[in-house]
């Protein structure tokens, strides 16, 4: 069993002030893989005081300082692939296939902030002034459990890219993960106070991030709940935020759509990272007049993916990371029944032979009008609702009635056409005929799934502030 006592201040692995256990249960077999002792506002407190002090000098550095440190991060990273993708699979339930996707997600993320930064000017002419980019201060960064060490790396190499230093609260479910990538980042180098990691709860760590005087931006990715706390109770401090919330991401089949094509794709979009995604495309609208062909591809196509465990290289969909997800997809599953929506595939209950892990029979339901609850929340596990339309006119209206706007995707073989539509979806992100990802370019969401953007040029730009010197 792995115990888990320290947490990184100031350059170091310490004990931590605080002194609450969690319990690191695993996914795919309920069995207890460790324990975890949690930091509090004590902890907290010291690390964004070690950030604050670290800051004087590191706002300072200069772009080739920066790109150094990135470049050996990136190193010290790869080196430990195998363990960082082993870790990933056993504590989160991530499959192999899964998190080895992640994993590239994660060192191309630093190789973006290398290339960005050497092409990056922090200061240029603008009329009779100059107008420079400053590093924002001190980042609080608070990242969630399905692709926990992903994200902290993205983030955490923008700031640094930035000139600035950050205080990481990741998801304590996550914390075998956590450690190991805690291990790399030590062999870094970055002066002491750069960066921290604080295990610990949202309402203990990311309440006092949220609110200390000295974090003066936080970058965020989780629910439009708990957003929407980070937003109001940062603005006491008129902190600088980036929230990448929550999704329910349409997917628009066009009249033309090659459908022995685009609904494998379509369940491959919907039931991306166990459906634990929050760009994952969970209303499939498909045109009324081709819905029971539709239906007769999907339950052939849904016989190919497999439901198992995440160490086996051909299991497509892993166990939710925790009970309570599993029940809350569970409870999702009966309220779409009870609204009247009809089950094609899937349902209540564990797959046959799973039945000591979270494991989610992957379902898929039609007959759904987009006022039923399973069409307006986010249920973040494999669970697809299937739309009709009649026009492509009504299609979008479809999908762009929704609190949400992170991804929408849109398949079909006029990509003239496709890119019209895209044009009119609401999204922060408009994907045409499959997943496409481009590092370089901004990803974020409108509405209520977030606000400002990351990766790329743009997400640089989100770790600075404008200033305008006149002579």
């Amino acid at each position: 069993m792995k115990l888990i006592d320290k947490i990184y201040i100031n350059g170091e692995f310490v004990k931590p002030h605080g002194t609450e256990l969690f319990d690191l249960i695993s996914p795919s077999t309920q069995q207890l893989l460790g324990k975890v002792t949690l930091g509090d506002e004590t902890d907290t407190r010291n690390a964004i005081a070690a950030a604050k002090e670290a800051f004087k000098s590191f706002s300072r550095t200069s772009k080739a300082e920066r790109i150094s440190y990135l470049e050996k991060m990136y190193a010290a990273v790869l080196k430990r692939k195998k363990e960082l993708i082993d870790v990933m699979v056993e504590e989160y339930g991530g499959t192999v296939l899964f998190s080895t996707a992640s994993f590239q997600n994660t060192i191309d993320s630093i190789s973006v902030n290398i290339e960005v930064l050497k092409n990056f000017n922090f200061d240029k002419k603008v009329g009779n002034s100059t107008v420079v980019l400053n590093p924002v201060g001190v980042v609080g960064i608070i990242t969630p459990w399905n692709a926990s060490n992903g994200f902290i790396c993205g983030k955490l190499s923008t700031a640094i890219a930035a000139g600035c230093t950050a205080v990481i609260k990741p998801s304590e479910m996550s914390a075998m993960q956590t450690q190991l990538i805690a291990e790399c980042l030590d062999e870094v180098g970055l002066p002491k106070g750069v960066f921290n990691i604080v295990n610990g709860l949202g309402s203990v760590v990311g309440a006092e991030i949220t609110r200390n005087a000295d974090i003066a931006k936080i970058s965020f990715t989780g629910s439009t709940v708990v957003g929407k706390t980070i937003a109001r109770d940062g603005a006491e401090t008129i902190k600088r935020i980036t929230l990448e919330l929550g999704g329910k991401s349409a997917n628009i089949l066009m009249e033309d759509a090659d459908l022995h094509v685009a609904i494998p794709q379509s369940l491959g979009l919907a039931f991306m990272n166990s459906g634990q995604a929050c760009i994952a495309a969970t209303r499939l609208l498909v045109p009324e007049s081709r819905l029971e062909e539709v239906k007769t591809i999907i339950k052939d196509s849904i016989s190919h993916i497999k439901v198992g465990d995440p160490r086996d290289e051909t299991s497509h969909i892993g166990p939710m990371v925790s009970k309570k997800q599993y029940e809350r997809v569970q409870n999702y599953i009966k309220i779409g029944i009870e609204e009247g929506a009809s089950l094609l595939t899937g349902g209540p209950g564990h797959p046959e032979g799973l039945e000591n892990g979270n494991f989610v029979k992957p379902t898929v339901f039609v007959n759904v009008t987009n006022d039923m609850r399973i069409a307006r929340e986010e249920i973040f596990g494999p669970v697809l609702s299937v739309i009709t339309y009649k026009t492509l006119d009504e299609a979008i209206e479809i999908a762009n009635d929704t609190a949400y706007g992170l991804s929408a995707y849109v398949q079909g073989q006029d990509e003239k056409k496709a890119y019209e539509i895209a044009l009119r979806l609401e999204s922060g992100r408009v994907a045409i005929n499959g997943f496409k990802h481009e590092p370089l370019a901004p990803f974020g969401g409108v509405k209520q799934s977030g606000i400002g953007r990351e990766f790329g040029e743009y997400g640089l730009e989100e770790y600075l502030e404008t200033k305008t010197v006149l002579i």
